[in-house]
């Protein structure tokens, strides 16, 4: 539910001065998760080698479910719904689809912080700062990773999920990234314990009430992140 109290993390991952600004590459097709990873697989090598610059990838996925290290068989509800990939970024099942705006962020910690919670906590307050321009109250929670809303109209304890992260790190260059939910089918999720947290749903601004489109959603996004992570280029 929207709030009236404001909310907003000041948060500094900008990289040392002199670095270029990070490509903001959004595409307008879906695109395959496996052609997807080998993509970050080859940007990431290249951006390793000092043969590409840092860049934040906005896509929609065809429907899947992914996998991660510690991913609970008994979470797949159904197996033979949608293709399940396994996959090397942090996590469990988790649901990829369209209307869901998932951020590949290949950034060089090198150039900003050698910190893996500092990373983490930044990401969260990028979503967390674009999810109160639409005055929306997001919480992180110490159990549980993600991005979560609060939704009192159902009960003092009930909330939701709206955004996920997931990263993975090779030489202090991460990849994968987040993914929120703008407006996704939610019954998707059904197939899956996302994340493995049962006793908690999903949401998206949509399903709050926030009539915002993909393209809307991806300009706060970009002015947010640049607030934290520094400037941005359009590039694709």
């Amino acid at each position: 539910m929207p709030v009236t109290d404001r909310q907003t993390l000041t948060f500094d991952f900008s990289p040392v001065d002199g670095s270029p600004p990070v490509e903001w590459v959004i595409e307008d097709t879906l695109i395959d998760y496996e052609l997807a990873v080998a993509e970050m697989e080859r940007h990431v090598a290249a951006l390793s080698n000092g043969e590409a610059a840092e860049r934040v990838w906005l896509l929609e996925h065809p429907p899947l479910y992914t996998a991660g290290p510690r991913a609970d068989e008994a979470d797949l509800i159904a197996p033979d719904r949608f293709p399940v990939f396994k996959t090397g970024r942090g996590g469990q099942y988790t649901y990829h689809g369209p209307g869901q705006r998932v951020a590949y962020v290949m950034l060089d910690l090198k150039r900003r912080k050698q910190d893996v919670r500092a990373f983490v906590a930044a990401l969260e307050a990028w979503i967390i700062n674009t999810l109160w321009s639409y005055h929306v109250r997001g919480e992180r929670r110490e159990d549980r990773v993600g991005v979560w809303v609060q939704r009192p109209e159902r009960s003092a304890t009930s909330e939701d999920k709206i955004a996920a992260i997931g990263i993975r790190m090779r030489k202090w260059v991460t990849f994968h990234g987040i993914s929120f939910n703008v407006e996704p089918d939610l019954d998707h999720f059904s197939g899956i314990v996302p994340c493995g947290v049962q006793e908690h749903g999903v949401t998206s601004l949509v399903d709050l009430g926030i009539p915002v489109t993909m393209a809307e959603n991806d300009m706060v996004l970009r002015a947010e992140f640049e607030k934290i992570f520094g400037p941005t280029v359009s590039a694709g």
